[in-house]
């Protein structure tokens, strides 16, 4: 898939959660499950809440809560997970002493680390 066609499917999936229709946001799921690893489609997801979260966060809510299934969910927390940690040990956090990730995959922070989170 090449940019322009991977720009397109985010759009698409966007739109779907703006609609909050479910058979329309599952049939996009399917068509991509069907040409992308899971961890694309989840990389998708992933941008599609990020382009929709400032504007409308009602819709970003209802997809996470209705549209996106359980294994994406999953595939989702563990790449924003890796990228949290990866983010923390760039500012000079310890793993182990400032975060850690529980048995179920859980970030778990500092408060240091919490505030190191929201202000980016």
């Amino acid at each position: 898939m090449n940019h322009l066609e991977l720009e397109q499917e985010i759009g698409k999936m966007a739109r779907a959660m703006m609609t909050r229709n479910s058979l329309i946001g599952k049939d996009l799921i399917a068509d991509l499950r069907g040409r992308l690893s899971v961890e694309s489609v989840a990389a998708v997801m992933i941008v599609s809440i990020e382009r929709l979260i400032w504007s409308d966060c009602e819709s970003v809510i209802w997809s996470v809560s209705y549209l996106i299934p359980a294994d994406l969910m999953e595939e989702i927390r563990r790449i924003t997970t890796l990228v949290v940690c990866k983010r923390l040990m760039s500012k000079g956090f310890r793993l182990g002493q400032d975060f850690s990730i529980d048995a179920e995959g859980k970030l778990l922070l500092s408060e240091n680390a919490k505030t190191a989170v929201c202000v980016g």
